[in-house]
């Protein structure tokens, strides 16, 4: 009986670690909705419920497979212990958890994915340490939580470790900070580019347009930000601006993939004809397809506009050993569209669409559209309608809206009804 037990508890704590390995690719991911989050948190909720209930044998059962030192071991046994709020538990995992950039983000994923007044307590701790580690682990889970850290989140923009500069940088963006705009603007003369570029986002996020060239020059193929900046250069851009970076970008062969994302980034259907003609490069082909949906709305799948995949096309690794290629397909979740059809839809369409003005899934960006993008939505459309939504009034907007939070807490948020939350 008792290995039994044992059993499933580790199938338990196995689980809930795998799931939030997916949960962490689908808050980016181009096929998931909010309804298709909050399935995905379900799951995660019955796996942790069940070492739940298995009471202290379901504790010891996580804490075990910390052995493994992964991000999804670490988030499941974080949400047992910050829940029970009992030290003995929580330091060894913060005590893991220091030891990476990776490891850590599953310490603050558990830290966000708890409710607000369960874990506010333990974050205002943690964001008060004098280690620069574990303020940037409490700084990021205040973020997430969208809880300001006042006095602290101020001294961390000036701290000496780089990581927490940068982290604090970005938080002050997504809280809606506009009191910190001089101390971000001092940090653009960072040393560190990250720092400097979370500073420069921050700004940008906080309503000042003016930032948009300098986002542009950490739009460079060895900036791991690099479409990060170049989503919010060109939503800070007015139309003509951005048009004009976008025709510089396609003109060189090495930026014809980040060309194509602007197109969908800017919103303008004026350039569907020149993405429609990117659809025919198998490397531009689906990545193209998004930014045909972004603009115009038109579900590839629902509407069977999309095709069968190429047969030359290899997605990401593949069995062979002797094959050097390891990275993941960035493409791979979204459908390859059939370009003829396409044609005929937007031959049929286009007269909806006026050149010039910027539209988010078929609607001109305006601030009712984009609350439906945030409830009806895919997660990287919802990440560019709260970014609009900042922008458009950062005075109006308390804060960013975090499209990573739990599916319940955005659902209360955003006003969805239980019948209607996992339709």
């Amino acid at each position: 009986m008792i290995e039994t037990q044992s059993a499933i508890l580790s199938q338990y704590a196995a689980d809930a670690a795998f799931l939030w390995l997916l949960r962490d690719a689908a808050v980016r991911a181009p096929h998931y909705s909010l309804a298709d989050l909050n399935k995905l948190d379900d799951r995660i909720e019955a796996h942790l419920d069940g070492l739940r209930v298995g009471g202290d044998a379901g504790w010891e059962m996580a804490r075990k497979e910390l052995a493994w030192e992964e991000p999804g071991e670490i988030f499941t046994a974080a949400v047992l212990a910050f829940e029970s709020d009992d030290m003995a538990r929580i330091q060894p995992i913060l005590t893991i958890a220091r030891q990476s950039p990776e490891l850590a983000r599953g310490m603050i994923s558990a830290l966000g994915f708890l409710p607000h007044q369960q874990v506010t307590a333990r974050i205002a701790q943690l964001t008060g340490s004098q280690s620069p580690d574990l303020r940037f682990i409490g700084v990021s889970a205040s973020a997430v939580q969208r809880i300001d850290p006042g006095k602290m989140l101020t001294e961390s923009l000036e701290s000496d470790d780089a990581r927490l500069r940068a982290r604090a940088r970005r938080a002050a963006g997504e809280l809606g900070r506009r009191d910190l705009l001089p101390s971000l603007r001092a940090g653009l003369k960072d040393d560190d580019a990250t720092a400097r570029f979370w500073a420069a986002w921050s700004i940008g996020l906080l309503g000042d347009r003016g930032v948009a060239d300098l986002l542009r020059e950490f739009v460079m193929p060895d900036f791991v930000r690099q479409v990060t900046a170049l989503d919010l250069a060109l939503r800070l851009m007015d139309v003509k601006m951005a048009n004009g970076w976008r025709d510089l970008l396609a003109q060189n062969a090495t930026n014809i993939r980040m060309a194509t994302m602007a197109v969908g980034i800017i919103g303008d259907p004026v350039a569907i004809p020149w993405l429609i003609e990117q659809m025919r490069d198998h490397k531009l082909a689906r990545v193209a397809g998004e930014s045909f949906t972004s603009i115009t709305g038109a579900d590839l799948s629902l509407l069977k506009l999309e095709s069968s995949p190429p047969e030359e096309t290899e997605a990401g690794p593949n069995d062979n050993p002797e094959d050097e290629n390891v990275a993941m397909d960035a493409d791979e979740n979204l459908p390859w569209p059939g370009v003829e059809r396409i044609q005929s839809w937007w031959s049929a369409n286009s007269s909806r669409f006026t050149p010039g003005k910027r539209y988010l899934l078929g609607a001109p960006i305006a601030p009712d559209a984009l609350q439906a993008a945030l409830r009806e939505g895919k997660q990287r459309h919802r990440a560019a309608a709260a970014i609009e939504l900042m922008i458009a009034d950062p005075k109006g907007a308390p804060s960013l809206f975090e499209v990573r939070a739990h599916a319940r807490t955005q659902q209360r948020l955003l006003g969805i009804s239980a019948r209607l939350r996992n339709l």
